[in-house]
């Protein structure tokens, strides 16, 4: 059986850091998983209970919770947005939240990881990320950490799977949450 991490990335840029970081992270997944990046956030309304009635959900929504329910574990890729989460990470982690209770991440494992142009690498946002989605129900790996610092001159040339350093780091995290979704990662 293999283990299903969902990505979610906080940005929608096309040439977005994070979302290369996802990308590796996609290609760095080890024996008995996968890690699925999931297209779309930018299409989901902003959450509105009134919108959100059961057999009428949005579509971009449904898929998302659809996805999310299917997981093992969460990878979520954030950005920091004026020292905080960005819109788009926070309005599918408030999808994902309901039903009050029963949302489709409850108990699951969820880490929350990123690069940001600042020098401590977007902690900021990843704090508020793992704050919201463990008010969403998810059981939050605290310990799972990585920040990268820089991004606009790391990464100006090179892509964080070409970056033996984000690579041996990003490895980790991904092997470390596979382990923690159910199934021990493969040596």
């Amino acid at each position: 059986m293999s283990v299903r991490i969902l990505a979610l990335v906080g940005s929608l840029r096309a040439g977005s850091h994070n979302r290369q970081l996802a990308e590796a992270a996609v290609k760095l997944a080890p024996s008995g998983a996968e890690v699925a990046l999931h297209e779309g956030l930018a299409e989901i309304p902003f959450y509105n209970e009134d919108i959100d009635v059961e057999g009428d959900v949005p579509a971009a929504a449904a898929r998302l919770r659809e996805a999310a329910a299917g997981a093992d574990a969460l990878l979520l890729f954030t950005p920091e947005y004026n020292g905080t989460i960005p819109a788009v990470l926070k309005n599918a982690i408030d999808w994902l939240s309901r039903p009050y209770g029963a949302g489709a991440i409850t108990g699951k494992p969820v880490a929350v990881i990123g690069t940001a142009f600042g020098q401590y690498g977007g902690v900021w946002a990843q704090d508020e990320a793992r704050k919201a989605v463990g008010f969403a129900g998810g059981k939050v790996i605290e310990d799972i950490k990585l920040s990268i610092p820089g991004s606009v001159v790391r990464f100006a040339e090179t892509h964080p799977a070409d970056d033996s350093e984000v690579v041996e780091q990003l490895t980790e995290v991904i092997t470390r949450l596979h382990g923690l979704a159910g199934e021990p990662a493969a040596a």
